[in-house]
Protein backbone atom coordinates (compact mmCIF):
# COMPACT_ATOMS: atom_id res chain seq x y z
CA UNK A 1 0.00 0.00 0.00
CA UNK A 2 1.43 3.85 -0.73
CA UNK A 3 2.27 5.68 1.96
CA UNK A 4 0.32 8.68 2.58
CA UNK A 5 3.74 11.35 1.95
CA UNK A 6 4.26 9.63 -1.35
CA UNK A 7 0.61 9.86 -2.74
CA UNK A 8 1.05 13.87 -1.82
CA UNK A 9 4.29 14.00 -3.88
CA UNK A 10 3.05 12.18 -6.78
CA UNK A 11 0.03 14.10 -6.79
CA UNK A 12 1.87 17.04 -6.29
CA UNK A 13 3.99 16.51 -9.66
CA UNK A 14 1.35 16.42 -11.91
CA UNK A 15 0.89 19.64 -13.63
CA UNK A 16 -2.88 19.67 -13.33
CA UNK A 17 -2.72 19.55 -9.46
CA UNK A 18 -0.37 22.05 -9.69
CA UNK A 19 -2.11 24.36 -12.10
CA UNK A 20 -5.28 24.14 -9.72
CA UNK A 21 -3.05 24.40 -6.60
CA UNK A 22 -1.43 27.83 -7.77
CA UNK A 23 -4.83 29.07 -8.72
CA UNK A 24 -6.23 28.19 -5.17
CA UNK A 25 -3.70 29.94 -3.90
CA UNK A 26 -3.89 33.30 -5.75
CA UNK A 27 -7.10 33.50 -5.31
CA UNK A 28 -7.03 33.00 -1.27
CA UNK A 29 -4.11 35.47 -0.88
CA UNK A 30 -6.36 37.89 -3.21
CA UNK A 31 -9.45 37.40 -0.66
CA UNK A 32 -9.98 41.08 0.79
CA UNK A 33 -9.96 39.87 4.45
CA UNK A 34 -6.61 37.73 4.19
CA UNK A 35 -5.34 40.93 2.12
CA UNK A 36 -5.90 42.73 4.89
CA UNK A 37 -4.93 40.08 7.83
CA UNK A 38 -1.50 40.03 5.99
CA UNK A 39 -1.17 43.62 5.36
CA UNK A 40 -2.21 44.49 8.87
CA UNK A 41 0.86 41.72 10.12
CA UNK A 42 3.51 42.23 7.58
CA UNK A 43 5.97 43.26 10.29
CA UNK A 44 5.58 39.48 12.12
CA UNK A 45 4.85 37.48 8.98
CA UNK A 46 7.22 36.10 6.27
CA UNK A 47 6.70 34.55 2.63
CA UNK A 48 7.78 30.93 4.40
CA UNK A 49 5.07 31.51 7.46
CA UNK A 50 2.47 32.50 4.62
CA UNK A 51 3.13 29.45 2.96
CA UNK A 52 3.41 26.85 5.84
CA UNK A 53 -0.13 28.57 6.79
CA UNK A 54 -1.98 28.19 3.37
CA UNK A 55 -4.41 26.01 4.21
CA UNK A 56 -5.68 27.71 7.30
CA UNK A 57 -5.99 31.03 4.96
CA UNK A 58 -7.69 29.09 2.44
CA UNK A 59 -10.30 27.45 5.40
CA UNK A 60 -10.71 31.24 6.29
CA UNK A 61 -11.47 32.74 2.81
CA UNK A 62 -14.25 30.29 2.48
CA UNK A 63 -16.22 31.15 5.18
CA UNK A 64 -18.37 33.44 6.20
CA UNK A 65 -17.98 36.17 9.14
CA UNK A 66 -20.03 38.25 11.03
CA UNK A 67 -23.17 36.54 9.26
CA UNK A 68 -22.45 37.97 5.84
CA UNK A 69 -22.82 34.85 4.53
CA UNK A 70 -25.66 32.88 6.36
CA UNK A 71 -29.38 33.38 5.74
CA UNK A 72 -30.03 32.61 9.42
CA UNK A 73 -28.46 31.02 12.55
CA UNK A 74 -29.87 27.21 11.29
CA UNK A 75 -28.42 27.98 7.56
CA UNK A 76 -25.23 29.13 8.37
CA UNK A 77 -23.06 27.88 5.94
CA UNK A 78 -19.78 27.52 8.38
CA UNK A 79 -17.95 24.54 8.58
CA UNK A 80 -18.90 25.04 12.97
CA UNK A 81 -22.74 25.97 12.51
CA UNK A 82 -22.81 29.54 14.63
CA UNK A 83 -19.01 30.24 14.90
CA UNK A 84 -17.01 32.34 12.58
CA UNK A 85 -13.20 32.32 11.98
CA UNK A 86 -10.37 34.99 12.61
CA UNK A 87 -7.25 34.81 11.82
CA UNK A 88 -4.55 35.30 14.92
CA UNK A 89 -0.90 34.55 14.63
CA UNK A 90 0.86 31.85 16.96
CA UNK A 91 3.55 29.94 17.32
CA UNK A 92 5.25 30.59 14.20
CA UNK A 93 2.43 30.52 11.70
CA UNK A 94 -0.97 31.56 11.60
CA UNK A 95 -3.78 29.82 13.25
CA UNK A 96 -7.61 30.05 13.13
CA UNK A 97 -10.14 30.96 16.12
CA UNK A 98 -13.43 30.18 16.25
CA UNK A 99 -16.11 33.06 18.38
CA UNK A 100 -19.70 32.54 18.21
CA UNK A 101 -21.33 34.95 15.41
CA UNK A 102 -23.55 37.20 16.50
CA UNK A 103 -26.75 35.45 15.74
CA UNK A 104 -25.38 32.40 17.79
CA UNK A 105 -24.44 35.17 20.82
CA UNK A 106 -28.05 36.36 20.49
CA UNK A 107 -29.66 32.90 19.66
CA UNK A 108 -27.57 31.51 23.15
CA UNK A 109 -28.45 34.52 25.06
CA UNK A 110 -32.60 34.57 24.02
CA UNK A 111 -32.07 30.89 25.43
CA UNK A 112 -30.62 31.37 28.99
CA UNK A 113 -33.31 34.24 29.34
CA UNK A 114 -35.87 32.25 28.37
CA UNK A 115 -35.50 29.72 30.70
CA UNK A 116 -36.38 31.64 33.39
CA UNK A 117 -38.61 34.47 31.50
CA UNK A 118 -41.14 33.01 29.63
CA UNK A 119 -42.83 36.18 28.12
CA UNK A 120 -39.69 37.25 26.18
CA UNK A 121 -41.27 35.35 23.07
CA UNK A 122 -41.74 37.69 20.36
CA UNK A 123 -42.42 36.94 16.36
CA UNK A 124 -40.13 35.46 14.08
CA UNK A 125 -40.44 38.71 12.22
CA UNK A 126 -39.26 40.84 14.88
CA UNK A 127 -36.27 38.50 15.63
CA UNK A 128 -35.23 38.64 12.13
CA UNK A 129 -35.81 42.66 12.09
CA UNK A 130 -33.35 44.27 9.71
CA UNK A 131 -32.44 48.54 8.97
CA UNK A 132 -32.27 47.38 5.00
CA UNK A 133 -36.36 46.69 5.29
CA UNK A 134 -37.04 50.23 6.83
CA UNK A 135 -34.60 53.00 5.45
CA UNK A 136 -36.84 54.29 3.00
CA UNK A 137 -39.50 54.43 5.05
CA UNK A 138 -39.95 58.42 5.13
CA UNK A 139 -42.65 58.42 7.90
CA UNK A 140 -40.27 56.42 10.09
CA UNK A 141 -37.10 58.68 9.08
CA UNK A 142 -36.42 59.78 12.39
CA UNK A 143 -36.97 57.17 14.59
CA UNK A 144 -34.74 54.91 12.23
CA UNK A 145 -32.19 57.94 12.42
CA UNK A 146 -32.52 57.77 16.34
CA UNK A 147 -32.20 53.88 16.38
CA UNK A 148 -29.22 54.03 13.79
CA UNK A 149 -27.46 56.76 16.17
CA UNK A 150 -27.56 54.83 19.44
CA UNK A 151 -26.29 51.71 17.94
CA UNK A 152 -22.89 53.53 16.09
CA UNK A 153 -22.70 55.44 19.38
CA UNK A 154 -23.35 52.67 22.11
CA UNK A 155 -20.60 51.81 24.27
CA UNK A 156 -20.73 49.35 27.38
CA UNK A 157 -20.48 51.27 30.39
CA UNK A 158 -21.70 54.35 28.63
CA UNK A 159 -24.34 57.01 30.39
CA UNK A 160 -26.47 56.43 27.23
CA UNK A 161 -30.11 57.06 27.23
CA UNK A 162 -32.30 54.44 25.13
CA UNK A 163 -35.34 55.31 23.43
CA UNK A 164 -39.16 55.47 24.04
CA UNK A 165 -41.23 55.04 20.63
CA UNK A 166 -44.32 55.78 20.85
CA UNK A 167 -47.50 56.17 18.21
CA UNK A 168 -50.11 54.27 16.86
CA UNK A 169 -51.24 50.54 16.67
CA UNK A 170 -48.93 48.64 13.91
CA UNK A 171 -46.89 51.44 12.87
CA UNK A 172 -43.94 49.13 13.41
CA UNK A 173 -42.57 50.66 17.04
CA UNK A 174 -41.69 46.89 18.39
CA UNK A 175 -39.56 46.03 14.82
CA UNK A 176 -37.31 48.84 15.52
CA UNK A 177 -36.89 46.96 18.83
CA UNK A 178 -35.85 44.17 17.03
CA UNK A 179 -33.30 46.15 14.49
CA UNK A 180 -31.61 47.30 17.44
CA UNK A 181 -31.44 44.15 19.58
CA UNK A 182 -30.20 42.32 16.60
CA UNK A 183 -27.47 45.37 15.33
CA UNK A 184 -26.52 45.12 19.39
CA UNK A 185 -25.75 40.95 18.58
CA UNK A 186 -23.26 42.01 15.90
CA UNK A 187 -21.34 43.79 18.69
CA UNK A 188 -21.77 41.00 21.25
CA UNK A 189 -23.67 42.88 23.21
CA UNK A 190 -26.86 41.47 25.04
CA UNK A 191 -30.69 42.85 25.18
CA UNK A 192 -33.88 41.52 26.42
CA UNK A 193 -36.73 42.22 24.68
CA UNK A 194 -40.16 41.85 27.08
CA UNK A 195 -43.49 42.32 26.42
CA UNK A 196 -44.76 43.95 29.49
CA UNK A 197 -48.50 42.83 29.81
CA UNK A 198 -47.17 39.19 29.26
CA UNK A 199 -44.19 40.01 31.55
CA UNK A 200 -46.42 41.57 34.44
CA UNK A 201 -49.09 38.27 34.60
CA UNK A 202 -45.98 35.91 34.78
CA UNK A 203 -44.21 37.50 37.87
CA UNK A 204 -47.40 37.47 39.48
CA UNK A 205 -47.98 34.38 39.36
CA UNK A 206 -43.82 33.91 39.98
CA UNK A 207 -44.55 34.25 43.61
CA UNK A 208 -45.60 30.82 44.02
CA UNK A 209 -43.02 29.52 42.74
CA UNK A 210 -40.26 31.23 44.47
CA UNK A 211 -38.52 32.69 41.77
CA UNK A 212 -40.40 36.22 41.43
CA UNK A 213 -36.87 38.00 42.68
CA UNK A 214 -34.64 35.86 40.59
CA UNK A 215 -36.05 36.98 37.17
CA UNK A 216 -36.51 40.71 38.86
CA UNK A 217 -32.91 40.66 39.49
CA UNK A 218 -32.17 39.55 35.43
CA UNK A 219 -34.07 41.83 34.16
CA UNK A 220 -32.90 44.58 35.91
CA UNK A 221 -29.11 43.86 34.77
CA UNK A 222 -29.27 42.99 31.46
CA UNK A 223 -27.08 45.35 29.74
CA UNK A 224 -30.06 46.43 27.26
CA UNK A 225 -33.51 45.81 28.30
CA UNK A 226 -36.15 46.50 25.86
CA UNK A 227 -40.32 47.05 27.53
CA UNK A 228 -42.50 46.42 24.74
CA UNK A 229 -45.87 47.90 24.71
CA UNK A 230 -46.08 49.56 27.93
CA UNK A 231 -49.48 50.71 28.94
CA UNK A 232 -51.23 47.79 27.37
CA UNK A 233 -51.53 46.10 30.75
CA UNK A 234 -53.92 46.63 33.37
CA UNK A 235 -51.60 48.27 35.83
CA UNK A 236 -51.89 47.21 39.63
CA UNK A 237 -50.46 49.06 42.70
CA UNK A 238 -48.04 45.84 42.95
CA UNK A 239 -46.61 45.74 40.02
CA UNK A 240 -46.53 49.57 39.11
CA UNK A 241 -44.72 50.42 42.75
CA UNK A 242 -43.03 46.89 43.48
CA UNK A 243 -41.81 45.38 40.17
CA UNK A 244 -41.91 48.31 37.47
CA UNK A 245 -40.38 50.91 40.37
CA UNK A 246 -37.67 48.88 41.36
CA UNK A 247 -36.39 47.61 37.91
CA UNK A 248 -36.66 51.38 36.77
CA UNK A 249 -34.67 52.79 39.77
CA UNK A 250 -32.15 50.55 39.66
CA UNK A 251 -31.45 50.98 35.67
CA UNK A 252 -31.63 54.85 36.46
CA UNK A 253 -28.89 54.43 39.36
CA UNK A 254 -26.78 52.46 36.94
CA UNK A 255 -27.26 54.34 33.75
CA UNK A 256 -28.39 51.49 31.75
CA UNK A 257 -30.29 51.50 28.47
CA UNK A 258 -33.76 50.82 28.34
CA UNK A 259 -36.12 50.89 24.95
CA UNK A 260 -39.64 51.02 25.80
CA UNK A 261 -42.56 50.89 22.97
CA UNK A 262 -46.12 52.23 23.50
CA UNK A 263 -49.40 53.77 22.25
CA UNK A 264 -49.17 56.39 24.70
CA UNK A 265 -47.08 59.45 24.99
CA UNK A 266 -45.62 60.33 28.07
CA UNK A 267 -48.21 62.58 29.27
CA UNK A 268 -50.83 59.54 28.01
CA UNK A 269 -48.63 56.74 29.84
CA UNK A 270 -48.57 58.75 33.14
CA UNK A 271 -52.62 59.20 33.56
CA UNK A 272 -52.77 55.47 32.24
CA UNK A 273 -50.49 55.03 35.36
CA UNK A 274 -52.42 56.92 37.66
CA UNK A 275 -55.17 54.77 37.99
CA UNK A 276 -55.00 51.04 39.85
CA UNK A 277 -56.99 48.21 38.64
CA UNK A 278 -59.40 49.45 41.74
CA UNK A 279 -59.54 52.75 40.36
CA UNK A 280 -57.83 54.26 42.64
CA UNK A 281 -55.87 57.71 41.61
CA UNK A 282 -52.45 57.82 42.52
CA UNK A 283 -51.13 60.22 40.75
CA UNK A 284 -47.99 61.06 42.86
CA UNK A 285 -47.01 57.09 42.52
CA UNK A 286 -47.31 57.20 38.69
CA UNK A 287 -45.58 60.67 38.60
CA UNK A 288 -42.39 59.13 40.16
CA UNK A 289 -42.28 55.93 37.32
CA UNK A 290 -42.50 58.81 34.24
CA UNK A 291 -39.74 60.70 36.11
CA UNK A 292 -37.65 57.12 35.86
CA UNK A 293 -38.68 56.41 32.29
CA UNK A 294 -38.19 60.20 31.34
CA UNK A 295 -34.43 59.73 32.91
CA UNK A 296 -33.81 56.63 30.91
CA UNK A 297 -35.25 57.53 27.61
CA UNK A 298 -35.98 60.04 24.97
CA UNK A 299 -39.58 60.16 23.58
CA UNK A 300 -39.66 59.35 20.04
CA UNK A 301 -43.02 59.43 17.49
CA UNK A 302 -43.28 57.08 15.12
CA UNK A 303 -45.62 57.90 12.40
CA UNK A 304 -47.21 56.38 9.28
CA UNK A 305 -50.06 53.16 8.46
CA UNK A 306 -50.84 50.18 10.24
CA UNK A 307 -49.00 47.64 8.46
CA UNK A 308 -50.20 44.68 10.39
CA UNK A 309 -53.77 45.47 7.94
Amino acid sequence: MERINDTLKRLAGKEDFQKRYEKQRRETLNHPDVKAFLKSHEDELTGNIIEKSMAKLYEYSNQSKECNRCPSLDGCVNFMKGYHPKLVIGRGSIELHYDKCPRKVMDDEKRKNEKLIQSLYVPRDILEASFDSIYEDDERIDAVQKAASFIMNYKPDSRQKGLYFYGKFGVGKSYLLGVIANELAKKEVSSMIVYVPELLRELKSSIADSTLNEKIETIKKVPVLMFDDIGAETMSSWTRDEVMGPILQFRMLESLPTFFTSNFDFQGLEHHLSYSQRGEEEKMKARRIMERIRYLAEPVVVEGRNRRV
